[in-house]
This record gives structure tokens, sequence and C-alpha cells, in this order.
């Protein structure tokens, strides 16, 4: 298995190829069906996502942001999805998406460190916890040969722990410039075995890169790459894939919809690489916290509070939306500002994963979210 241990001292090549190289070494579950997380990094706005167009409170208070959704596909009386989600609608009509709305983690701040520490981690609090959900999930299923695999830059803390995880993707060394990758291409070109090495590692270097780049092309080879990963008898049963850019503070209308086309993309692509498996699948979809309702001076909106979730595959139990729906009237905000939590985030999760792969609640619950004392998984979910 190589490391960047392993490079150190081989020179600059050397350690750029040590940096684009998969790492692999595999954690073990007993189960057939598969289940992925994709984390949203930098607080999406679940407003904008799903969009509580019943609400009467909903256009004054969304400005410009609203303007997506005038026309926009309705899930429900109250709720419309942002036209940029094609593949999420029809999954959604084919009762195979469910959305959570107005949820939100135990955390209460704005920090996107700490936010997204309690997100993955699984605790109430800030690092309370060092290992992660994820990774304790394992720890509950049956032992086999199924791996568990993060298609990310690093292991991300939610799959770290006890339990051993590969990652495929770049290590988190210093992003080389294009020059130096063009010469060190030249460099492996004549070498069969190399270049064959070199260019695989530079195709997961442009996956991991921006969710909307090349208008969702990046992303959807992402979430092929995932599916081809999971897809095998002997491959990976569990995944994480890591996207960022949800932090929209400045021109969210635009930045916002190349993010979820993005993102319906990499949903649509998982889709048709599991083919069949699709069926035996959940896909979780979650951020560390949503953002202001009210839209700042920069057409942006800032931190805030609840955000919207998705579970999408063929096990859900989906053509709905779970809300207990606080309203946007002033009174009604979170610190008078933004949406209000009535669902867990953490009982969402649990219950979900649960469901899926058959444990107990009650046992899920106390291993993934061992803070969280007390509180109950959401049943139905699957």
């Amino acid at each position: 298995m190589y490391d960047r241990r392993s490079f150190l001292g081989a020179g600059v090549a050397g350690a750029v190829f040590a940096a684009l190289s998969p790492r692999m070494a595999f954690a073990k579950a007993e189960t057939d069906k598969r289940f992925v997380f994709i984390i949203q990094r930098g607080a999406a706005d679940g407003l904008g996502i799903v969009a509580p167009v019943g609400d009467p409170a909903f256009v004054g208070a969304r400005g410009d942001l609203a303007t997506d959704f005038a026309s926009a596909p309705k899930l429900d009386s109250m709720f419309a999805l942002h036209p940029a989600m094609t593949s999420v609608k029809a999954l959604y009509g084919q009762k195979q998406a469910l959305v959570a709305h107005a949820v939100a983690s135990p955390y209460r701040d704005r920090s996107h460190f700490d936010g997204q520490n309690v997100l993955e981690s699984g605790g109430t609090g800030a690092y309370q916890l060092k290992d992660g959900w994820m990774n304790r999930l394992l720890g509950i299923l049956p032992p086999t040969q199924a791996k568990a695999i993060a298609v990310s830059a690093t292991v991300p803390l939610a799959l770290r722990g006890a339990h051993d995880v590969s990652s495929y993707a770049p290590s988190s060394l210093p992003q080389a410039s294009d020059d130096l990758m063009q010469r060190v291409s030249m460099l492996y070109e004549g070498d069969s075995q190399l270049h064959a090495l070199w260019s695989e590692a530079m195709g997961t270097r442009a996956l991991t890169g921006d969710l909307a780049a090349g208008g969702g092309a990046n992303a959807a080879a992402t979430g092929a790459l995932a599916a081809r990963l999971m897809a095998p008898a002997n491959g990976a049963r569990i995944a994480m894939i890591e996207t960022g850019g949800w932090d929209t503070h400045t021109g969210q209308r635009g930045r916002l919809s190349a993010q979820l086309k993005g993102l319906d993309a990499m949903i649509g692509a998982l889709q048709t690489g599991l083919g069949p498996l699709w069926s035996d699948t959940l896909v979780l979809v979650a951020t560390e916290f949503g953002r202001t309702v009210a839209v700042n001076g920069t057409g942006g909106t800032d931190h805030g509070t609840g955000s919207s979730a998705m579970l999408l595959g063929g096990a859900v139990r989906g053509g709905r939306v779970l809300a207990d729906w606080p309203g946007l009237a002033p009174a009604a905000l979170f610190e008078g500002r933004d949406l209000k939590p009535t669902l867990q985030l953490d009982a969402f999760i649990g219950g979900a994963v649960a469901g899926h792969f058959g444990v107990e609640p009650a046992k899920a619950m106390a291993a993934l979210f061992p803070s969280s004392r007390g509180t109950a998984a959401v049943a139905g979910l699957v």
C-alpha cells in the first residue's frame, strides 16, 4: 500500500505521483445492500433546493432567489424542487426520492468546521467524538469481505475510526501546477506501466474537482466512479462522496443552480452505473447547516441553521416530503433569521440506516449517535 511517507525524498515527480495514486485498505460489512453518503460541504441552502412555495411568506422573504421556483416542478402543495434537479424529480415521481425539510444536526452555531465535525462524528457538540458515525456503522454490521470507501482527498471524519476504510482520490499534498503535471506526463509517456498508472491518477484528480465544473460533467464522472467501485461482487458496500462549493455568500442564484446541476448529474450517474443494484441502494445527501432566509446585499445568503436532506434509491419509501413546517414569517424564524429546525438530522439518518440494513433502531442510534440519548430514530423511511 502506498502512502505519502513512502515517497518522501523521492523527488518532486515521486511526490506528485504519490499525491495522486489511489490508496486501498479495506473495511468489512456483511450485506448486499449499498449505502452512499454525499456530503454537501459549505452549508447548502435547503430553501433553494426544495422551496416552500406554498408558504405565504416565501416570495417576500426570498426575493430574487424565489424566481427560479415560479415554474419549478411541484413535489406537493407546499414544496417545489429546483428545476436543475431533473434526475431527482424523476426519482421522486418513481417514489425513489424522499426529502426531509427544516432538518438540522444538534449543532446550533455557524462555523463550517464545527458544524461538519458534528455532522460527521455524530456527536452533539464539536470535537466531542474522535471517530465517525459511518465507521461505527461498520461495527454493527456482520463482517464479510465487503468494503467501505471514500471518494475524497482523504478519508473524511465520518469514515474514520477503528475499522479500516479505503480512499480513492488525491492526497492532501499541495496542488501541483499544470506545467508540472504536463512535464510529468511527458516523462512517463514512454513507459507503458507508469503511463497507465499516471493516466488513471490524472483521471481521479479531475473527478475530485469542482462539482459545477464542465456543466456537471465532473460530478457525473465522480458518480460513475463511485458506482464502478461499488458494483462488483467484491466491491464496496458503503461509500462517502465529498462535494464542496455550497457556501453561497454571493451570487447565489447562478452558483446554486450550477451546483445542483452537478449534484443531479452525480446522482443520475450513480443510478445508471449501479444498474439493477440501485433497487437495494440508499443514498443520503446532507449538509452541516442551512443558510439565512433573507438574501444579503450581494445576492447570496449567510450561515443559517435549518436545511433540507434527501434520501434516494430503490430502497426508499419516497415520493414525499417529510416536514413539520415551521413557516417563514419573521416570528417563526430561529433567532429571527434562520429556518427553524423541527426534525433532528441524527434521528433521520439513524432511522434510514437502521431500516436499510435491518438493524434494530435503538441499537443503530446508540452506535451511530451515542450522545443523542433518548432520541428515537425516524421510522418508515425505507
